[in-house]
């Protein structure tokens, strides 16, 4: 009997392993980017950073190609600080692509706009 009660608790400790306790979900164009807060068997948590692509076979068929990195509690305060100096590096020696972006929002802002001021019960058939 003692061995089955062992197997049951065994069982519950290995259902919250890995178990989901936060998630976002970035769609970035062509990518998609998951970040899933996990817990370990200790009930300690740590971040999975998930990039997902669609790609296609040569007979059309697709797939996601998935590319998954682990983060742990101890990792978080390096990580952090030394992606923000990548990205402000970026920004600073790009400022180009950064302007580009910019414009970009304000193409996306001024269609937005557009679409709501545009009142679309006032269509007539003859527009169809």
């Amino acid at each position: 009997m003692e061995s089955i009660d062992n197997k049951e608790e065994s069982k519950v400790q290995d259902s919250r392993f890995n178990q989901e306790i936060f998630s976002k979900v970035v769609r970035a164009g062509k990518r998609t980017y998951f970040f899933d807060v996990k817990s370990t068997r200790n009930d300690e948590y740590y971040l999975t950073i998930t990039e997902s692509k669609k790609r296609f076979d040569e007979n059309g068929k697709f797939h996601f190609e998935k590319h998954k990195l682990f983060l742990y509690k101890e990792d978080f305060e390096k990580f952090v600080e030394n992606l923000q100096e990548v990205v402000d590096f970026i920004r600073e020696k790009q400022p180009e692509q950064e302007e580009q972006f910019a414009d970009e929002v304000k193409i996306e802002e001024t269609v937005e706009e557009v679409v709501a001021e545009k009142n679309f019960s006032d269509i007539e058939f003859e527009d169809i």
